[in-house]
């Protein structure tokens, strides 16, 4: 009889290192050890001899439920397997409230556990109709870091804190150590810009990038890691695209904050000049795709390790969302789950940036980040045995299989060097390369370890 339930072979990738020939070795859903040379027995065993093997996916930033019957947990984490992400971290911008509550929050952790493939961490956001009092609350109850916003970009759902509300909330958040998450984006100007073009008609698929200067970005960025600065809570700007945000969260670390920055795979792959210009209305996000010129300059920040973790900012909105002619009229955002990690290994290999990266910026830090790395982002004796295997194969991605809630995507036609061949969350496949092979229910809430625990 074996002592193991799974080996898997492969080239182990992981934040410190690449070890070709390895194995891992699972019992109970956990890693218990791992080696290179001749593999155990085991009751599975998995040869990907020649692929890459890399913890699972924590995909930081997810909108499952912006759009009310449209995706949801349990479908948004078909797509998360198909894309070898094991742990969602949701966003609490659901339609039509945001999870701002204990009772909302309960009521989604219920979510979790009926319909999803994956695991899942949830936000938390405070709003005006159920007060700052609720952030304790939401703390009790689960949630791995809260989400703010300068800018209202939905009322009701999405709404914008003002300062000294965000100071506020950056103060009660504070001591419970989870991170103090902001969209930055300065809402007078971009409301004044867009106004001023709208009258003039000037309204093209080249538009949105006008109306959102770096400026509006960058003051915003600011703005949030000096709240915290001032209150001494964990500031964290959610999806940082132009390097001088990268430069001003370096110059907030070396004072000694806890400032930590994120910036989405579409940022690094995609450019306005290329691809905006050909897909136009759908490659609208906030923030905008930048020039080219300034998506390179974003990975002399990956490359420099100065970057917290890469997200994919997955929202599954219908095409019908993206098509008015009228640039500002049109839904920011796009699916990603599926595209997240083979979009930035291509991005990392394109560049000559070691697959250690790819783990440190997809699995180890976006764990660590959300209290998480007790159980995910490593392959450590004792982890959760969340394990992808990528295939080395280059193709053209065709979203027309996707397994999101719409099958369009800004990567269509994009070249992948490597293909997830499989997926496993907590020893148990769940995608083997086609289909999902799990039942919906198998995902479990996340609930973050204490804060300072080292692991």
């Amino acid at each position: 009889m074996s002592d193991f339930d799974l080996v898997v072979q492969g080239n182990l990738v992981d934040a410190d290192c690449v070890v070709e020939g390895g194995w891992l070795a699972v019992r109970d859903g956990k890693i218990v050890e791992r080696g290179t040379g001749a593999a155990p027995a085991a009751r599975d065993s998995v040869d990907a001899r020649g692929q890459w093997v890399l913890p699972g996916v924590v995909d930081g930033q997810v909108h499952s439920g912006s759009q009310a019957n449209q995706e949801g947990l349990g479908w948004a984490s078909r797509a998360a397997a198909a894309g070898g992400v094991t742990v969602m971290v949701d966003m609490p911008y659901d339609d039509p409230e945001p999870v701002a509550s204990r009772e909302h929050l309960d009521a989604k952790i219920a979510e979790v556990e009926r319909d999803c493939h994956v695991d899942v961490a949830l936000f938390g956001t405070l709003n005006e109709k159920h007060g700052m009092a609720a952030a304790s609350g939401l703390i009790d109850g689960g949630v791995c870091a809260f989400k703010f916003s300068t800018f209202e970009a939905t009322p009701g759902r999405f709404p914008r804190l003002e300062e000294d509300d965000l100071y506020e909330a950056f103060r009660l958040i504070g001591p419970s150590g989870l991170a103090c998450s902001v969209h930055n984006q300065m809402q007078e100007l971009t409301r004044k810009n867009i106004r001023r073009m709208s009258e003039a008609g000037d309204t093209g698929w080249d538009a949105f990038l006008r109306a959102h200067t770096p400026l509006i970005e960058n003051l915003a960025t600011s703005l949030i890691y000096e709240i915290g600065a001032e209150t001494g809570a964990r500031a964290h700007a959610v999806h940082v695209s132009t390097a001088r945000g990268f430069e001003v969260c370096n110059m907030y670390r070396r004072a000694g904050h806890r400032s930590s920055i994120e910036t989405c795979v579409q940022y690094l792959m995609l450019n306005h000049e290329e691809h905006t210009r050909r897909f136009g209305a759908r490659t609208k996000h906030y923030p905008p795709i930048r020039p080219k010129a300034e998506t390179e300059l974003l990975w002399t920040h990956i490359a420099n390790g100065d970057c917290t973790f890469v997200s994919s900012d997955h929202v599954s909105w219908g095409l019908e969302r993206k098509g008015n002619p009228n640039v500002f009229k049109n839904s920011s955002g796009g699916p990603g789950l599926e595209t997240l990690l083979p979009a930035f290994w291509s991005g990392c290999e394109a560049r000559g940036i070691a697959p250690t990266m790819v783990a440190r910026q997809l699995c180890s830090n976006p764990a660590r980040h959300f209290l998480l790395d007790d159980r995910k982002g490593s392959f450590r004796s004792g982890a959760d045995a969340d394990i992808v295997i990528l295939d080395p194969k280059r193709y053209a991605f065709d979203p027309s299989n996707s397994l999101a809630a719409v099958q369009w995507s800004n990567f269509e036609g994009m070249e992948f060097t490597v293909r997830v061949a499989a997926t496993y969350c907590r020893g148990t496949l769940v995608f083997d390369g086609s289909k999902i092979t799990n039942q919906a229910g198998y995902g479990a809430f996340l609930r973050p370890h204490a804060a300072g625990v080292q692991h």
